[in-house]
């Protein structure tokens, strides 16, 4: 144990977490640490009253003493049964609270944070810190407060009372103690790094359960089951082995305690045996220590054991710590303000961007989308079409330049007036696993329903939704397994229409509909355009050609722009050749 708090690193880390956990939870563990206090001094009592227990059986006949006695035994082990329950109940409420505090400011943080985060940790690694990790956090600090207080306190008194009964045989226990503890800790030298292995591989099992789920047609239609099945069964083998690995460890303890106890309590015996029979020691006193040093044993090994414990379980610690202390990839300025209102003309000023050192994405880009007008975005994949939604968006900030709404630069705004103002359409629809109405309502938590159903028919959506077994309290299932790739657009698009935003991004949002549907939304997008700032992506170009502008994008720059009949009529331009190709039989 005392080898384990060595490490400066070790130092910091469990004081921060005490610190925390102490500070917010002190009452729990207040009446805890109590209770523990009082089942380490009922311990060493019930091992003091056998000397008295053991005279008075076979020495003097007074049965009022007797009487006395029972009593008092009576006392130690009732009042150690309630400090036990508080001590249980307190500490696992305390526990528990920890679990959910941790798991909270592990979602928080990840809320706050940019999506270049998400791009950094894989869902399943997220998962494994926001559950194991927090139940490691619990973990470490039962370990130290169960450790310190009940078993080091019942260490104490049992041999205070060890001492005074018998000092001459407490030297044998106090020989054997610290041997026990020595091979122990030799044993343990391995667990963090086989703990380290074992969580990598829990991660990969979830990783392999989310691809399984996530991609069960290409799994099913590229005959893939035997890849998917070797790949978890190579990591559930990973963390059986690593399990057994640390079982091992653990498991190692018990025989060399075990022996060692076993000389220790047989010295005992023998000593103890011929120090009544010859040495005219009563035999209450000997009975008193011989019952200190068994109750001692087990407290004394959880205290032997507790490095492991607290190894593994640190490991899980610096796991959620580095997901809780890592610098956020997006904050609000110190003085953010919220975006004013205005007509909803967006600028870009000088704006480059990349996603990666040295490859450049967005290139000294200045165009401007028209307030309460339709501005499409064309051009061939990868030209940073939509790159130019995720800045206005602000999911991430320019390298230099600046993006302004109304003239005012939105790196200056908090976070919630700039998306209030903006409803957003991704070509990959995601749905929560909820109801229709619950998933358009996501749109505006406040909406009625006659609103949501309005949202749909504006999004021709309202004709299947009604026909599902539930019509709109259908469940769609995770990301909307339950419904066709049309289904889940046309929800995707009701929920935009139901914010109504004064900012409208679509990402090719049409990308999924058939050419009727496409059609009819066109139609309902024209009414919803009005007085509404739009920028749609799409690479279908009979979607954009009523758009009042028309950007064509490549390698980062604004390389055209007017409207379809302008951009036709340009000779030699991208925009006319890309209209052709898509002509062509």
């Amino acid at each position: 144990m005392l080898k384990f708090f060595r490490s400066t690193a070790n130092q910091r880390l469990v004081a921060r977490l005490l610190r925390e956990s102490f500070r917010e939870h002190a009452f729990g563990y207040g009446i805890a640490i109590v209770a523990m206090i009082v089942v380490a001094a009922t311990t060493a009592a019930s091992a003091w009253i056998m000397r008295d227990i053991t005279n008075e059986f076979t020495g003097a006949k007074d049965l009022i003493v007797i009487y006395e006695i029972a009593a008092f035994v009576a006392v130690i082990f009732i009042v150690k049964g309630f400090a036990t329950f508080f001590q249980t109940l307190f500490l696992s409420r305390a526990g528990n609270a920890i679990i959910a505090d941790r798991q909270r400011k592990i979602y928080d943080r990840m809320l706050a944070h940019g999506i270049e985060f998400y791009h950094s940790y894989s869902s399943a690694d997220l998962i494994m810190r926001m559950t194991q990790s927090a139940q490691a956090a619990r973990g470490v600090v039962d370990t130290l407060v169960t450790s310190f207080i009940r078993d080091l306190f019942s260490v104490i008194g049992l041999v205070a009372v060890m001492a005074f009964q018998q000092p001459m045989l407490s030297l044998v226990a106090f020989v054997v103690g610290p041997i026990a503890i020595f091979s122990v800790n030799k044993l343990l030298k391995r667990t963090r790094k086989i703990m380290q292995k074992e969580l990598a591989s829990v991660s990969r099992i979830m990783r392999v359960m989310q691809e399984t789920v996530f991609g069960a047609r290409i799994v099913k239609s590229f005959n893939l089951e035997s890849t998917m099945r070797n790949r978890m069964y190579e990591a559930v083998a990973d963390v059986q082995k690593r399990a057994n690995s640390i079982a091992a460890l653990e498991a190692v303890t018990n025989p060399i305690m075990e022996t060692l106890a076993g000389l220790a309590i047989a010295s005992v015996v023998l000593i103890s045996g011929y120090l009544v029979v010859q040495g005219g020691h009563t035999p209450g006193s000997v009975m008193a220590f011989i019952t200190a040093l068994l109750l001692c044993y087990e407290p004394a090994k959880r205290l032997a054991r507790a490095r492991v414990s607290l190894e593994a379980g640190m490991v899980g610690v610096r796991m959620m710590y580095e997901v809780t202390d890592r610098p956020l990839t997006m904050e609000e300025a110190p003085d953010a303000k919220p975006l004013a209102d205005g007509p909803g003309e967006i600028r870009f000023d000088d704006v480059s961007f990349s996603y990666r050192e040295n490859e450049t994405v967005i290139k000294d880009l200045n165009i401007v989308f028209p307030a309460g007008k339709m501005t499409a975005l064309v051009g061939v994949s990868g030209g940073g079409k939509s790159t130019v939604l995720n800045l206005i968006m602000r999911l991430y900030d320019p390298e230099s330049g600046r993006v302004l709404f109304d003239g005012q630069d939105i790196k200056q705004a908090t976070l919630q007036s700039l998306r209030d103002k903006i409803a957003y359409v991704s070509q990959d629809t995601f749905l929560f696993d909820n109801s229709v109405m619950q998933n358009i309502r996501m749109g505006r938590q406040d909406a009625t329903d006659e609103e949501v159903v309005a949202a749909a028919k504006a999004a021709n959506a309202h004709a299947f939704i009604k026909a599902l077994p539930k019509g709109y309290k259908t469940g769609v299932g995770e990301n909307g397994v339950l419904l066709s790739g049309g289904q889940k657009q046309r929800i995707s698009i009701a929920r935009a229409i139901l914010r109504n935003a004064p900012i409208l991004l679509l990402d090719e949002a049409t990308s999924a509909l058939d050419a009727e549907s496409e059609a009819l939304f066109r139609d309902a997008l024209e009414n919803l355009q009005e007085g509404r700032t739009t920028i749609a992506i799409a690479h279908r170009l009979s979607t954009v050609h009523r758009a009042h502008k028309i950007i064509v994008m490549d390698a980062g720059h604004a390389v055209e722009q007017g409207s379809h009949a302008e951009l036709l009529a340009k000779s030699g331009g991208i925009y006319k050749k890309l209209h052709e190709y898509q002509l062509m039989p």
